[in-house]
This record gives C-alpha cells, structure tokens and sequence, in this order.
C-alpha cells in the first residue's frame, strides 16, 4: 500500500513559481508511474504530468509543457513538480496520485490507485 503526501502549495503572483512535494511512503516506486492532477472549483480533475519511476520517462498536458517539469528524487521517494511562469488559470487543488506502470496510459484519474490528500495552489493576476 503506497502513502502519498503533498506538500509546498501556496499563493503566488501571475509569473511566479512554485514547486510541490509528494513523499511516497509503503514500499518501493520501482515500477510505478506518479502522476500529478489538478482540478478548480467547478471543474474536472485534469491530467498535469506524469513520470514513470523506472524509466524517467515523463508526460505532460500541452498547457503545461515549457513551464512545468516533473521531476524524481529516488534515494528520498520523493516526486517534485516545478511549477514556472504560473497563471491564474493554475489555480487549483493539485494531487499526487500513483499507478502500477503497466499500461502506456497515464493520463485518466480512474488508471491510479494511490492518491495524496492534494495540496492547493492559487495564482493571482
């Protein structure tokens, strides 16, 4: 059973940075994806980035690209998003969230079965 914890959201001015923690906890990453999503009041939760653990490889939403990077500490089980030139429509509840690293999907909630409690970032204009 993996335990996921967030942490480092904020609030930040239209430009600024931010980067999120998420400490994995129950056992070894090799052979997860973690992924991060986000969802605004109103809205669905939405797809931000995902690294796979063993591989490095990592997936990002188009809105994100250039701005955000994922990133992976293994020796503290430990996944970063770096958040740069933020805008106000980041604004939202941002969750970590774990998969078995089985299918090439990455980007549906339903495909994770960890989730941290989320971490909320608001970005003002």
């Amino acid at each position: 059973q993996v335990q996921l914890v967030e942490s480092g959201g904020g609030l930040v001015q239209a430009g600024g940075s931010l980067r999120l923690s998420c400490g994995a906890s129950g056992g070894t990453l090799s052979g997860y994806v973690l992924g991060w999503f986000r969802q605004a009041p109103g809205k669905e939760r939405e797809f931000v980035t995902a690294v796979s653990w063993t591989s490095g490889h990592t997936y990002y939403r188009d809105s994100v690209k250039g701005r955000f990077t994922i990133s992976r500490d293994n020796a503290k089980n430990t996944v970063y998003l770096h958040m740069n030139s933020l805008k106000p429509e980041d604004t939202a509840h941002y969750y970590c969230a774990a998969k078995l690293d089985r299918q090439p999907v990455v980007d549906r909630d339903y495909q994770y079965d960890y989730w941290g409690q989320g971490t909320q970032v608001t970005v003002s204009s």
